[in-house]
């Protein structure tokens, strides 16, 4: 028994319109490997005509939860949630399918950031040592080249009248990508607003964890990421990761507390803020503005779950000479949190779709809002920036 909703599994109608929006099905052309099959495997199993045997966990992993299926569905099945429910019993349950012990510890080291920083930078010395060569950092999903450094973040006082805002900083983003949040912080200084950093409390959001079906887990990140970062309404928790922003927002129904609906009502994906406030935001200055053609990558848990990529469009077009829209309706890049390390396979697939959707735009760079999926993008070639990144290039003085 996967212990699922009912109401939630009896509310699809196997109607197929989710699958053009599945990438593991449009890659494929198995129906086990789309969200209409997945969900008929899981209702055989919840009512004891199947077993979660080895096909049934197969077509579970391959799922990349990118969640495309939901908008598109007219009976609003909660595919995710389904999804997170059915890899969380298999891995109360060590069936096939649950996380391997080594992903375990990996994900349980997250929660200790100096342990997770210090990583890093024994792996940027090993590249540069020429220990860790360049194809085996793209088989393990890091960067090109690591930093051996990271700017500082520091708290800033608010303008007069002005709110202050919580920046969350996460595990894995803060130790690669940290000058992301250093241009975020610019950023936001530069609207006025205050900016309060939460620590080593907020080590990690539990995003990868609830993907893994490792929940215990993620509630325990969950409790320690509130208490991180107090407040009321008038504080919000200002995200630039897609996937932490997510997982954030789904405190309340992690947690199922008054507190942690009150938390996550508090979330807003940064260019959502920014796109409230951009009287706020200083105008371009002069041959700041981004030149050549920039393609807009929606990471799915920005555009599926979230429901916010269009902002990222409101506030990057005055710093933009050219910005284009990709044709294959936001399907997903295949990244999908560790998902490229443990199917690396189908994770290539998906993304050659996603770069022949580039090459169509013309596009010199793209922008995405997503630290995983900016560097499975990158590790095939892609010009890769984060969108506020341009943002803050042009307006900072």
């Amino acid at each position: 028994m996967l212990n699922l909703d009912g109401d939630e599994l009896a509310s699809c109608v196997q109607c197929g319109l989710c699958l053009p929006h599945c990438p593991t099905f449009r890659t494929t052309g198995l129906e086990a490997y789309s969200p209409r099959g997945r969900i008929a495997l899981m209702r055989r199993v919840e009512a004891g005509e199947g077993e979660a045997d080895q096909e049934f966990a197969e077509a579970m992993s391959t799922c990349v939860q990118c969640r495309g299926c939901e908008p598109v569905c007219p009976s609003g099945v909660p595919f995710g949630h389904l999804m997170e429910g059915t890899r969380t019993a298999l891995a109360a349950a060590g069936a096939p399918g649950a996380p391997p012990r080594l992903l375990r510890a990996t994900y349980a080291a997250l929660g200790h950031h100096r342990l997770v920083l210090a990583g890093s930078t024994v792996a940027a010395a090993a590249q540069r040592a020429g220990v860790l060569p360049r194809a085996l950092s793209a088989r393990l999903g890091l960067p090109a080249r690591l930093a051996l450094r990271r700017p500082a973040l520091a708290p800033a006082a608010a303008q007069r009248g002005q709110p202050t805002v919580w920046l969350h900083t996460g595990c894995v983003m803060d130790a690669w990508q940290r000058p992301v949040h250093a241009a975020a912080a610019r950023v936001i200084a530069a609207t006025g607003a205050g900016i309060r950093l939460p620590g080593a409390g907020a080590a990690c959001c539990g995003a990868l964890h609830v993907h893994a079906g490792l929940t215990d887990g993620a509630r325990a990140l969950a409790r320690r990421t509130m208490a991180a970062m107090p407040g009321g309404a008038g504080q919000p928790i200002v995200v630039d990761s897609a996937g932490c922003g997510a997982a954030l927002a789904d405190y309340g129904r992690l947690l199922g507390t008054p507190e942690a609906e009150a938390f996550a009502a508090r979330v807003v994906d940064i260019h959502t803020w920014l796109a409230g406030r951009l009287d706020r935001l200083p105008a371009p200055r002069p041959g700041r503005r981004v030149g050549g053609t920039v393609a807009v990558q929606d990471p799915c848990h920005l555009r599926h779950v979230q429901r916010a990529h269009e902002a990222v469009r409101t506030v990057l077009a005055p710093h933009v000479e050219r910005l284009v829209e990709l044709d294959d309706d936001g399907l997903c890049c295949g990244a999908g949190g560790a998902y490229a390390l443990q199917q690396p396979r189908l994770a290539g697939d998906i993304r050659d779709r996603k770069l022949a959707a580039v090459a169509r735009s013309g596009a010199t760079l793209v922008v995405s809002a997503n630290p995983g999926c900016a560097l499975h993008l990158a590790a095939a070639g892609l010009r890769v920036r984060h969108p506020i990144e341009l943002v803050d290039e042009a307006v900072s003085s």
